[in-house]
């Protein structure tokens, strides 16, 4: 059960799926400050009401191509503390390595057609604005194509495949319904990529999101 109340700015050029979500949100006990159709108003939207998350449209007015992700970098830029849902019908693998090429998290990124449940993309949102990630599975595939391989090649197929679905935002105990393993194993999984991507446990970092980032970087 989520009780934390998360505070959006939604940035959508169709006004009939913008109103839609705006009441979807709301009745999901989110508070939406501003919905803006356009990647200017969403500057100035986020600037105005500091959100814990700016769920973004890729192609908004006026050219329709990448002013929305083009936004979204802008934003991160002035407020890293800002999450950013990106909520797309495409794939822009180009922008989305820019978007999680520094580092920070709080990274979301799912396909318009391929949320099947309301409860997926408040899920998701709710991620996104704790830190966490929510990377769309096509995404994440698309991500991993062609590049180079460095630290990403030390992990076993089953690490790999832990690693990928902890990408797509799920837990332990998610992984191991998913793969029909113990979450102790998955645990183990998990400790092993920490250990091969050198992330040493602290209280500030988030090892979880920095094995995602490394992953998607290197892979």
């Amino acid at each position: 059960m989520i009780d934390r109340c998360v505070r959006v700015v939604l940035a959508e050029d169709s006004v009939v799926l913008r109103d839609g979500m705006v009441e979807l949100l709301g009745a999901r006990g989110c508070e939406v400050a501003a919905a803006v159709g356009t990647a200017a108003e969403l500057l100035d939207a986020v600037a105005e009401h500091r959100p814990d998350v700016a769920v973004v449209d890729i192609r908004m007015p006026p050219t329709h191509t990448d002013e929305g992700i083009r936004a979204a970098i802008e934003i991160r830029a002035r407020t890293p503390g800002t999450g950013i849902l990106v909520f797309s019908q495409h794939v822009e693998t180009a922008w989305a390595s820019r978007l999680l090429a520094d580092g920070a998290a709080g990274i979301g990124y799912l396909l318009k057609e391929r949320v099947a449940r309301t409860s997926e993309f408040v899920d998701a949102l709710h991620r996104v604005a704790g830190g966490g990630t929510a990377l769309d599975p096509e995404v994440v595939t698309q991500l991993m194509r062609g590049g180079r391989r460095s630290r990403v090649d030390s992990l076993t197929p089953r690490e790999r495949e832990v690693l990928q679905l902890m990408a797509q935002g799920h837990s332990n105990r998610s992984i191991a319904g998913l793969l029909v393993v113990s979450e102790r194993a998955v645990e183990k999984h998990v400790a092993a990529v920490f250990t091969k991507f050198d992330l040493r446990a602290t209280g500030a970092d988030n090892r979880r999101v920095k094995a995602v980032l490394t992953y998607l970087a290197e892979s």
